[in-house]
């Protein structure tokens, strides 16, 4: 094992201008020891001991989160590891062991630490800076790792989402093709009608005048039944054939008696049964185009979504926009689990707010988290109200998110936006994410507060109008 001189931890560069006197302080008052492979210096969610200098080796630091282990840093001969000096950090939040051999490291013992802030200046400075600069790094990191977090959701909702409206694309359109594989034999019988030119006209100018009416009420099964039954009726009084498929189909363009009659007047007797077995068939093609054309326009709905929420078209300087285009956006984001929740919906938006000046992305980001919150609150029950309402302040907006989950308690509600702080359990939050809303609302120049009792948490986010 290599002897640790002053000379040792003058290669250091955190301590390469720290006084002798204090290094060889350091080195009287720790402990050197060797660890081997398998061997934990730190484990996740042990307390942090320390600091650590690592004289000789190579020693591994990890996440491990969702069941997933990460990589955070290799630390060779020359870093400084463990509790550091005015660390607010009690509890190791990564795990580490040497790797690749033997790893000499010098431990200082931390119930110790306050005697060093007092007697030794340059040597407690020097480690802060180490822990300034560890902050900065891992707080870089998990807030990059809220993000992929947040995008692993979003993509899990969206895939919900587009699954739908992308099956429903599918199925229709097989069927379309099977519907016109058959159509050479409608077209056979329809073929052989003879009518003249004025009966053609005035038959097709009934029917698209039928389908030119957009809003048809609703039927309840009942009516439905009733109304293709009557249809049939009339059809078998005809002797149209396939009438219950054709009443069938009728009933879903809510085509009554009344029209079948009026095309009963510009179509001869001995031809209602083709012609009207041909009306059906455009029915059926109707429906089925109007059907991929609503899966489409969901599909681009969700992309342009997409597209708005991540503000990917836009720089980075602040814009003038629509507020609600972000939430209900994220709205969109969030849809599957709102509904896989249960969750009640309440919209209250002051439709009269003026376009706001906000780094748009950024505060996607915002509701993001705070809806997404919200709704872990309510998932036990099963069930819930999720509340959104905007309104101004002379030359603020306000926005406020608010949930009947079972609150957040007096002695946690002052730390919930601390850095790491987190009510999840193990692997399922970072703790970055209310300290992202928080910056974020601090970046325009704003402020958050939350009011919370069993049954009633409320974020409320409040920011300039004009940035």
């Amino acid at each position: 094992m290599e002897p640790v001189t002053v000379n040792t931890l003058k290669k250091f560069d955190a301590l390469k201008n720290v006084p002798d006197n204090q290094l060889q302080w350091l080195i009287d008052n720790s402990i050197v020891h060797l660890l081997q492979d398998g061997e934990h210096l730190t484990v996740q969610g042990e307390p942090l001991a320390g600091p650590h200098f690592i004289i000789t080796g190579r020693l591994l630091i990890y996440l491990t989160q969702n069941g997933i282990t990460r990589e955070i840093a290799i630390q060779g001969a020359g870093d400084i590891t463990g509790y550091l000096p005015y660390s607010r950090g009690v509890v190791a939040t990564v795990s580490s062991h040497p790797i690749g051999g033997e790893l000499q490291v010098m431990s200082f013992p931390t119930e110790r630490i306050r005697e060093m802030v007092r007697d030794q200046f340059e040597l407690t400075q020097a480690l802060v800076h180490v822990m300034s600069n560890r902050v900065r790094e891992f707080t870089a990191l998990q807030q990059q790792n809220e993000k992929m977090m947040a995008l692993g959701k979003l993509s899990a909702g969206l895939a919900h989402e587009l699954n739908n409206p992308a099956s429903a694309i599918v199925r229709d359109s097989v069927s379309l093709i099977e519907h016109l594989r058959a159509e050479p034999k409608t077209f056979k019988k329809v073929i052989a009608i003879q009518m003249d030119t004025r009966q053609v006209d005035a038959l097709n100018e009934e029917l698209f005048k039928v389908l030119a009416v957009k809003e048809r009420p609703r039927l309840t099964l009942k009516e439905k039944t009733k109304l293709e039954e009557e249809l049939t009726d009339w059809l078998d009084d005809h002797e149209v054939e396939n009438s219950y498929e054709v009443a069938e189909n009728f009933a879903d363009f809510n085509f009554g008696i009344h029209v079948l009659e009026t095309f009963g007047k510009h179509i001869p007797v001995n031809y209602y049964s083709p012609v009207f077995n041909w009306i059906s068939s455009l029915l059926v093609t109707e429906r089925m185009v109007a059907d991929i054309q609503e899966s489409s326009r969901r599909i681009a709905d969700l992309v342009s979504s997409v597209k708005t929420f991540t503000h990917m078209d836009r720089g980075t300087d602040k814009q003038y926009a629509d507020i609600h285009t972000g939430i209900r956006n994220t709205l969109t984001m969030l849809g599957h689990k709102i509904r896989k929740s249960n969750i009640t919906l309440v919209k209250d938006f002051d439709e009269t707010l003026p376009p706001v000046k906000a780094l748009i992305g950024e505060l996607n980001q915002v509701w993001t988290n705070l809806i997404d919150n919200a709704l872990d609150a309510m998932e036990p029950n099963n069930k819930g109200t999720l509340t959104i309402k905007t309104e101004r302040d002379r030359h603020f907006v306000q926005v406020f998110i608010v949930d009947d989950g079972p609150g957040i308690s007096d002695d946690i509600k002052s730390r919930i936006f601390d850095p790491f702080f987190t009510t999840k359990e193990m692997g399922k939050g970072t703790g970055m994410g209310l300290e992202v809303v928080q910056r974020i609302v601090h970046q325009h120049k704003g402020s958050i507060k939350v009011q919370s009792i069993p049954g009633k948490t409320e974020f409320i986010v409040c920011f300039p109008i004009d940035g």
